[in-house]
Formats: C-alpha cells, sequence, structure tokens
C-alpha cells in the first residue's frame, strides 16, 4: 500500500519569483556602472525582459569607457549623455520588436526607473512596477504617482507549502518496477 510522507517546502511568490529572474538578467548589463535587469510580466508569464547597455551592434562602455564618468556627471540626471540604454527601454523595446503588447502588464525591475523610462512605461501602458533599489530622480517619482501606475518596493516572499512523498511497498516497486 502506497504511504505518505509529509514534509514543507520554501516557495516564492509571484514577485519574488519574477524579481529573481530580473536579478539573473542584469548580470547580462554592459554598464561598468551599475547593473540592472527589467522583466515584464502579464498573468503571471514573462513577455519580455531587458537590461542595461549599448544599442545592438555598438561597443559597450567597458570597451570605450563611460562618459558619464569621464564627465563626472551625477547618479539620476543628464541620461541623455549614455551609450546604453536602461533595463526597462530595453525591455519595452524587446517587447514591441516581437509584436507582444505590454498593456495590463507589470514591470520588476532591479532599481526604480527614472523619469525617461517612466514615461516610456506610461505610454508602454504598464501598470504596475516591482522594484528593489532606489534612484535618485524626484521627477520619476512625481510623474508615477500622478500617472496612477502601482508602484511597490520589493519584499521577498517565500511560502511554507506542504508536499506530500509518496512511499511505495516492494509488491508495488515490483509490480511498477520502480
Amino acid at each position: 500500500m502506497v504511504q505518505a510522507k509529509k514534509r514543507v517546502v520554501r516557495r516564492p511568490n509571484w514577485d519574488t519569483y519574477f524579481m529573481n529572474i530580473a536579478d539573473v538578467v542584469a548580470t547580462r548589463a554592459t554598464c561598468i556602472k551599475r547593473q540592472v535587469g527589467s522583466v515584464i510580466t502579464k498573468n503571471e508569464q514573462i513577455l519580455a525582459t531587458g537590461y542595461n547597455g549599448a544599442p545592438r551592434g555598438l561597443k559597450h562602455a567597458a570597451e570605450v569607457g563611460c562618459l558619464r564618468e569621464q564627465m563626472e556627471v551625477p547618479s539620476g540626471t543628464h541620461h541623455e549623455l549614455c551609450r546604453g540604454l536602461h533595463a526597462e527601454q530595453n525591455a519595452i523595446i524587446q517587447a514591441a520588436r516581437n509584436g507582444v503588447t505590454t498593456e495590463g502588464a507589470t514591470l520588476y525591475c532591479t532599481y526604480m526607473p527614472c523619469v525617461i523610462c517612466s514615461k516610456m512605461i506610461i505610454n508602454a501602458g504598464i501598470k504596475r512596477i516591482v522594484f528593489r533599489g532606489y534612484y535618485p530622480d524626484e521627477l520619476a517619482v512625481q510623474i508615477l504617482n500622478e500617472s496612477g501606475i502601482e508602484v511597490v518596493l520589493f519584499e521577498e516572499v517565500y511560502k511554507e507549502e506542504p508536499v506530500v512523498d509518496v512511499e511505495w511497498s516492494d509488491d508495488e516497486k515490483a509490480r511498477y518496477k520502480i
């Protein structure tokens, strides 16, 4: 007779699951100052991912140097003085290139979006942002608040779920060739 043994596993909630994926996406970043990853999801499915770095086919900052670093540009200002695109921009562009709508989606990002990304997120129809690290951009905070997009500071959550292990009798193991 089959006998059940009970045990418990830790399982991430959806926000934790997708933020963990954003962390892995960030490892592809080519920016020499900050590695950022972004994941766009809808209905608990990944639509697109993005990381910060130079446009396709162009040299990365690691190869040619960082203009912002050379000019001592403070973080959160003069975004135009950078070779790279932000992770959120690349994720939105990836969705568009593949004909995937982001209307009503959630964006997970390892840092809070800047003002330029925030405006793109608003126009892309994204309705929820989950982020971990703060980015010093007060205008981004203002326009996101005005937009009505739900902005959530990430909190890692795992829930314990019971799992039933099955133990087979010797007869059952022989019968089913286990």
